[in-house]
């Protein structure tokens, strides 16, 4: 999800008849698996006729089931319902979507997970798939429980790059991060604790995006990815971020943050 899924989320609520346009040619393809049920209308037939578009299909629900299998692994996150999962033809979806935020969004979650697609399973459409799930996952585990976006999206970047095998920063991100660090351009963290970085404009939130990133990157590296497992028990348990944090860390939000800055600025 990039920096401006959660706009699009919360703009989609207030206007919910968006959510039901039809696809290219007016249908959409459905399709199951174990975990998830994908409807799609990519364009695919056009180029490679019917079996690229049932190829693409299983394709995309392989990913899908990947990213359930790691998550379950490494959270202990399994949604007792198949979730669903809806990919658009491109142009639908930025026709549909696009007016949503200042910035092109790729994807986002509104109960179910809506994304970009693609005329093949591309590294970009993987990632967004990843990415997405982990925010179906959380809401499934805990659908009262309104996660700080330091967290929720924190977690969806840090796992859908850890599952796929990508750096968890980029040189240029961990260039750019270590500059924020060393400036005013820092976004403090107890300011990326609302439930969105919605009123963020497009520069501030990628930032945004990419610190809760390296927060939970930071963790993983000090504690343990198991860590993760205890600190969102210990989330749905209290409900209060210090409290998980001191549970599984035994650090508050500022000492934290303080440690990432040492880093950055060494």
């Amino acid at each position: 999800m990039r920096a401006a899924v959660a706009l699009a989320v919360l703009l989609l609520a207030a206007a919910p008849g968006q959510a039901r346009s039809r696809g290219s040619d007016g249908r959409f393809e459905r399709r199951s698996s174990e975990n998830f049920v994908l409807y799609q209308d990519v364009a695919i037939d056009h180029r490679t006729g019917w079996r690229g578009s049932d190829q693409f299909e299983r394709e995309v629900l392989a990913s899908l089931e990947s990213a359930h299998d790691g998550l379950r692994e490494i959270l202990g996150l399994d949604p007792r319902r198949r979730v669903v999962v809806t990919v658009y033809d491109p142009a639908v979806f930025d026709a549909q979507f696009a007016q949503l935020a200042a910035f092109q969004v790729a994807g986002f979650y509104a109960g179910s997970i809506r994304v970009r697609g693609d005329v093949r399973l591309t590294a970009e459409l993987t990632r967004v798939l990843h990415h997405e799930y982990v925010h179906a996952a959380l809401d499934a585990a805990a659908p009262s429980l309104v996660l700080p976006a330091l967290v929720n999206e924190g977690l969806a970047e840090w796992f859908a790059r850890r599952a796929l095998g990508l750096p968890i920063l980029e040189p240029y991100e961990a260039a750019l991060l270590e500059r924020a660090g060393r400036s005013a351009d820092w976004l403090p963290l107890p300011a990326l604790l609302g439930p969105s970085f919605a009123s963020l404009e497009p520069r501030t939130a990628a930032l945004a995006y990419l610190e809760s990133r390296d927060f939970v990157a930071h963790l993983a590296r000090h504690h343990g990815e198991r860590s993760l497992l205890k600190f969102w028990r210990a989330l749905v348990r209290s409900g209060q971020l210090e409290r998980a944090l001191a549970r599984a860390f035994g650090s508050d939000l500022g000492e934290i943050e303080a440690r990432m800055l040492q880093e950055l600025r060494r």
